[in-house]
């Protein structure tokens, strides 16, 4: 069993992502870029940002025809995985996976995304949505993954149920990642690095909990060695 780490540089400072990087690079598998740092930065600054390979973490929810087109638009920059919001429908993912085609041996792995981990049945009523998270994140996996979806996006609570119903193939990369003892921000479903493994993750995020330390680099260390030692 394989798990990675990918450290999330959410900032618009590109010299602080730079340094972030600088700092984690030893001790993760990859970058994440969001929104924040890309819509700032742009397609220069991803380019600048080096040491690890890039989870670019668009988001992309539009129309098909728009959404393919956003996915061509960023093959050039060779991410190692960029996602998609599951709830923009099968015919939205298919034609980001056709897009995504172009790149051959190196396309992106295509990730949905299912319910953001700030989510709770709560907030999930108020957009009509009358099922718990947990039968939520199932129905918007199993449609990203029918649609061509490699992967998907969700909180460490649903990692044992998405592994029990649809076993060791998809790749789950995992937010909502928090060190015992670590404040939970706007996160509302959250797990452990250890917890997370143990349920099955194959990727977990982790942003604040690194780029908020002190040093970053001891941080993202300590994180990496708890990871090791669930899986030895």
């Amino acid at each position: 069993m394989t798990v990675g780490m990918i450290a999330a540089l959410d900032t618009t400072d590109l010299d602080k992502a730079r340094c972030w990087a600088t700092a984690i690079a030893p001790h993760c598998s990859l970058f994440k870029l969001g929104l924040e740092f890309f819509l700032a930065n742009g397609a220069a600054g991803y380019r600048a940002i080096a040491g690890r390979p890039v989870f670019l973490d668009l988001k992309l929810h539009d129309i098909p025809v728009t959404v393919a087109g956003a996915v061509r638009a960023v093959l050039p920059l060779r991410p190692r995985m960029l996602t998609i919001h599951a709830a923009g429908t099968a015919g939205m993912i298919t034609a980001a996976r056709h897009a995504a085609e172009a790149a051959g041996s190196e396309r992106p792995l295509l990730l949905g995304v299912t319910v953001l981990t700030s989510i709770d049945a709560a907030a999930l009523a108020t957009i009509g949505v009358t099922g718990s998270p947990a039968e939520q994140v199932l129905r918007l996996a199993r449609l990203a993954l029918d649609a061509g979806a490699d992967g998907v996006v969700c909180s460490p609570l649903e990692v044992a149920m998405l592994r029990a119903a649809l076993g060791r193939e998809p790749t789950l990369v995992v937010p909502g990642i928090r060190p015992t003892g670590a404040a939970t921000d706007d996160q509302a479903r959250v797990m452990t690095p250890r917890e997370a493994v143990a349920a099955g993750a194959d990727w977990i995020v982790v942003g604040r909990p690194i780029t908020g330390a002190a040093d970053p680099g001891a941080a993202a260390a300590a994180i990496a060695s708890e990871i090791a030692a669930e899986i030895a």
